[in-house]
């Protein structure tokens, strides 16, 4: 299902996004060497519960899941890229963290991922550069979206992007349409041909994720049957905003305070 919202449901995802993003950037501050997986979800579930909101992932259950998923937050260290499962962690200084929440509130999700180094990006050079590849990548995507713009069209900015950073670029995940749920068509892969797929128009929502491994694009999945690694167990990063689609552009949703 593609779902074009009205300007009433997008102003209720603007404010969805902005509480997303604020959760992520408060979480991330509080992250330190120590700081345990588990202690990340709690934080999370208290913060969504206080602003009257409910998580996109504590009964999620899709097929290539072994679900409920049955936390807030996925929170992937270092070779985890996608869904890592909190559990029984304690951070080290240096490791590469990617926090990814959704969240759903008045009728409207949102969803976006940060990655950053424990104790900062001086600690692990090449975590800083996989970060930075992926920020880029999700620039030049949202640069490229807008009304009349083809699905295409931001798979290749994104993808064009992470080659040219010398990244494989894995497509079995991606960006995607959001808005009543967390997970809608249209799929957005990080590669792609330009001038294929979905005509956007005002009114659709997508999530853009460009996430990458350091020397693969061949995934994983952990025991839990949730977390995907990287599988030589290289570094990865991911990053991820919801836009809106408007009249003259995207406008980005998920920044803390917008």
């Amino acid at each position: 299902m593609i779902e074009i919202l009205s300007p009433t449901e997008v102003a209720r995802g603007r404010v969805t996004g902005a509480l997303v993003g604020e959760i992520l950037q408060t979480v991330k501050a509080r992250s330190t060497e120590g700081t345990n997986l588990l202690e990340i979800d709690a934080w999370t579930k208290a913060m969504i519960l206080d602003a009257g909101a409910e998580s996109c992932y504590v009964d999620y259950e899709p097929s290539f899941g072994r679900g409920p998923f049955g936390h807030y937050i996925c929170t992937s260290v270092n070779d985890a890229v996608l869904h890592g499962l909190p559990h029984d962690y304690s951070l080290a200084d240096g490791d590469v963290l990617t926090l990814d929440l959704a969240i759903l509130r008045a009728g409207v999700a949102a969803d976006a991922a940060i990655t950053f180094v424990v104790g900062g990006a001086d600690k692990q050079p090449e975590g800083g550069a996989l970060i930075a590849a992926t920020e880029r990548a999700l620039e030049a995507g949202i640069a490229a979206a807008g009304p009349g713009a083809r699905i295409g069209d931001l798979s290749h900015a994104i993808g064009t992007v992470l080659t040219e950073a010398g990244y494989p670029v894995n497509t079995q995940f991606g960006g995607h349409g959001i808005g009543s749920t967390m997970h809608q068509d249209p799929h957005v892969s990080n590669t792609g041909r330009p001038g294929r797929g979905f005509t956007l128009r005002p009114g659709l929502m997508l999530a853009l994720e460009p996430w990458v491994m350091a020397d693969t694009a061949e995934l994983v999945t952990d025991a839990d049957g949730w977390t995907l690694r990287s599988a030589t167990g290289c570094l990865t990063a991911h990053t991820e905003h919801t836009i809106a689609i408007t009249d003259d552009g995207a406008q980005i949703l998920t920044l803390p305070g917008a």
